[in-house]
């Protein structure tokens, strides 16, 4: 079969519906697993800046676990007393889980799309922005799982992990990367230079303090705790620790869906975006 037959019959048009859930591809088409095969193939030659982001949130709940923790005590979440590092460690896995699925959502396909133009390439290939779009996510959510897992595994091995629930934090922390990788590629693609990621750190600073992660939502002024709720990195936090601590209760349910929505949209508008750049 020809590429002008391949492309013939695509499930989808360059930008629109519908979506299909493949093995290798999240939300994307039969083609997505070439992408994260090429991305493999990369991360064998420069594994260093893969690596190096397991380290970051270690270090922050190391020094929490060995100094903050002994000045704050014990906290009280819902009738439950536990220590802060334990209430912390939680706050602190959302973020890991956020920040690694952001980094390729971001500066990865930043740099593939404005700078080294490997998509241009790819695109003259029988795959399609949908196929770009769904094989980026599928890395940067790979990339989020890692640093989850990695982290999961120091909470359980310093004593952190506060009840036997704490294992369903994988797969919250893992819709944590969903979510962010989402709408992380969802910006990039709006992104016009490099001046633009500051307005980037800009938000995400501000998103990490405000999250829960450090101190109790009932620490905050009233009108800040209305605005800290409707945060994406709230969502993440709460969902985990709820999971941490084994207080099921309804409302993570919309934290759930909160950032379900996130990584759809996003994923949506990506393959939309990359057809109208690289497809005009």
């Amino acid at each position: 079969m020809t590429i002008s037959a391949i492309r013939s019959t695509r499930y989808e048009s360059a930008g629109g519906w519908p979506l299909r859930i493949t093995p290798f591809g999240l939300l994307g088409g039969p083609l997505a697993r070439r992408l994260l095969a090429r991305n493999f193939l990369v991360l064998k030659r420069d594994w260093v800046p893969f690596v190096s982001g397991f380290f970051e949130p270690f270090f922050y709940l190391l020094s929490i676990g060995i100094g903050l923790s002994h000045l704050v005590g014990g906290l009280s979440v819902d009738g439950k007393v536990v220590s802060y590092t334990s209430f912390v460690a939680p706050g602190l896995l959302a973020t890991s889980a956020m920040n690694g699925s952001l980094y390729d959502a971001i500066f990865n396909i930043w740099f593939k799309l404005r700078i080294s133009h490997t998509y241009d390439a790819i695109l003259s290939t029988p795959l399609s922005p949908g196929d770009v779009a769904a094989g980026e996510l599928t890395w940067s959510l790979f990339r989020g799982s890692c640093y989850t897992a990695s982290f999961l595994v120091v909470m359980a091995a310093m004593g952190y992990a506060a009840t036997p629930w704490t294992a369903l934090c994988f797969p919250a922390a893992v819709l944590v990367s969903f979510g962010f990788a989402g709408v992380g590629m969802m910006i990039t693609t709006f992104l016009r230079g490099w001046q633009d990621f500051d307005m980037v750190s800009l938000f995400l600073f501000p998103l990490f303090l405000f999250s829960g992660t450090f101190y109790p939502l009932s620490v905050y002024p009233g009108w800040l705790q209305g605005v800290v709720r409707i945060t994406p990195l709230y969502q993440g936090v709460a969902l985990v620790r709820g999971f941490d601590l084994g207080q099921f209760d309804w409302v993570m349910l919309p934290h759930a869906l909160y950032l379900l929505a996130m990584g759809i949209v996003g994923l949506w508008v990506t393959r939309r975006r990359i057809a109208k750049i690289l497809q005009p």
